[in-house]
């Protein structure tokens, strides 16, 4: 049996997929997989996730070279959200931030919490 097979993909044929750091534990971000992305990842050991506003697959670091390499992946209860630990290379998210979840709500307001790499 395929492993993809067992994953319940949304009516876009898109499952949610959590990137947490293997060692420390820390949520990284939060991507979208269609099967061809979760295959990918499977074949190769690095992070593959679909782009919903291009349309495309993509792999986490191939420009930035901020790579996630794949060192578990689990299923919820439900079948329709992963779980991926990774060892990040760099920061995970875009804005040149370890995390992409940088900001808490604190005493009624957003507060940053993590500048960017220098």
């Amino acid at each position: 049996m395929n492993p993809a097979d067992e994953l319940r993909f949304n009516g876009d044929g898109l499952i949610p997929a959590v990137a947490q750091d293997h060692d420390s534990g820390r949520v990284l971000m939060l991507a979208w997989m269609n099967r061809e992305a979760f295959e990918k990842t499977l074949e190769t050991g690095y992070a593959h996730y679909y782009s919903r506003s291009r349309q495309n697959l993509w792999k986490k670091g191939e420009t930035s070279g901020h790579l996630q390499r794949i060192k578990g992946i689990y299923l919820d209860c439900d079948g329709d959200t992963l779980l991926l630990q990774v060892a990040q290379t760099g920061p995970a998210c875009h804005t040149n931030r370890l995390s992409c979840f940088y900001r808490r709500f604190a005493q009624g307001e957003w507060e940053t919490i993590e500048e960017p790499v220098a």
